[in-house]
């Protein structure tokens, strides 16, 4: 039995629906956006890396204009003491305070630089803790790491009282975040918090130029140390530029920095996105991305890395900071 051709009449435009009809785009779709985002160039700034011939340069600059000062500090004490010895002497012992006051600088910059690998240290040995022998090891040197810390007597002490019962090393590394670390988060999120906020309202209030790049830099700085001091890191200024730029770096090398409206929308709702000015809209977008800096601080700053189930969301995160900023529409 032989089959026939089916013919198709692809000239029926009877029930093709007419443009005309066609619904209208969703108001959401004019969200403002940050073209580039400022807190995606600073951290493209601070993260950038020199190179050797410029770490060259600078490093012989400061020796040469070090041995020019100093050469020119001791000739004008010597002919000071030639001219006016009391004054020559007063003066070479302000002089001689003065460079002992910039060695205990130096110390303690060394000091800050020698805590800040202690806590790289001591991560890395969490993250390599397999077993119970290592994880109780990893206990004691978390216990000493914190042992000067007032406000963590308590949770050491029901620390101390637990552990030694704990078989299991998974078990043991939950102890230890959940007595010791558990009040240190939510003390660096509060600063990750209040850091996304200021960013944001600064960057939608004030309309100068550069402003908000300085604002999240700057707000980014100080961010950054206190979240390594609420970890015990106590960073110095050389230790805390240093600790910068290895926070940003690690944003920058992943990506994280380069998109922040996309959290915006799923947590605030697109209905009050599309009503706000684009300078508000990139407020929020620089306010979500420093709340993502504050968590790459937090993991970078930590003397232990998260677990699954004490992990920061950072869509959580952006949404408490920025939710109160503008209130969604039922």
């Amino acid at each position: 039995m032989s089959k026939k051709p089916v013919l198709i009449d692809l000239e029926d435009t009877s029930d093709t629906p007419s443009v005309a009809e066609a619904p209208p785009v969703p108001e959401s779709a004019a969200v403002p956006a940050a073209s580039p985002a400022a807190m995606e160039q600073a951290a493209r700034i601070a993260a950038r890396k020199s190179s050797r011939l410029a770490r060259w340069f600078w490093g012989l600059l400061v020796a040469v204009v070090g041995a020019m000062v100093s050469v020119a500090t001791w000739d004008f004490a010597t002919a000071l003491i030639d001219r006016l010895p009391v004054l020559g002497w007063a003066v070479t012992a302000g002089l001689a305070v003065l460079a002992v006051l910039a060695l205990g600088l130096g110390l303690r910059e060394l000091a800050a630089l020698s805590r800040l690998r202690r806590v790289d240290a001591l991560r890395q040995a969490a993250a390599e803790c397999h077993d119970l022998e290592t994880a109780r090891a990893l206990a004691r040197r978390m216990e000493g790491f914190f042992k000067g810390r007032s406000d963590l007597a308590w949770q050491r002490a029901r620390f101390s009282e637990r552990c030694e019962d704990v078989m299991d090393p998974d078990a043991l590394l939950l102890q230890i975040e959940t007595d010791l670390l558990a009040p240190l988060d939510a003390l660096a999120l509060r600063e990750v918090e209040a850091a996304a906020r200021q960013v944001a309202t600064v960057t939608a209030l004030v309309p100068i130029a550069l402003a908000d790049v300085l604002t999240a830099l700057v707000s980014s700085l100080r961010m950054i140390r206190r979240v390594a001091a609420i970890y015990g890191g106590r960073p110095g200024l050389v230790s805390s530029w240093r600790l910068t730029r290895t926070v940003l770096a690690h944003l920058a090398a992943t990506g994280a920095v380069a998109a922040g409206d996309d959290l915006l929308e799923p947590i605030l709702g697109g209905s009050v996105l599309s009503k706000v000015s684009r300078r508000f809209g990139e407020g929020l977008v620089n306010g979500a991305l420093s709340a993502r800096v504050g968590l790459a601080a937090m993991e970078v700053c930590r003397p232990m890395p998260f677990s699954q189930t004490r992990r920061p969301s950072t869509r959580k995160v952006v949404q408490r900071a920025l939710t109160g900023l503008f209130s969604k529409e039922k």
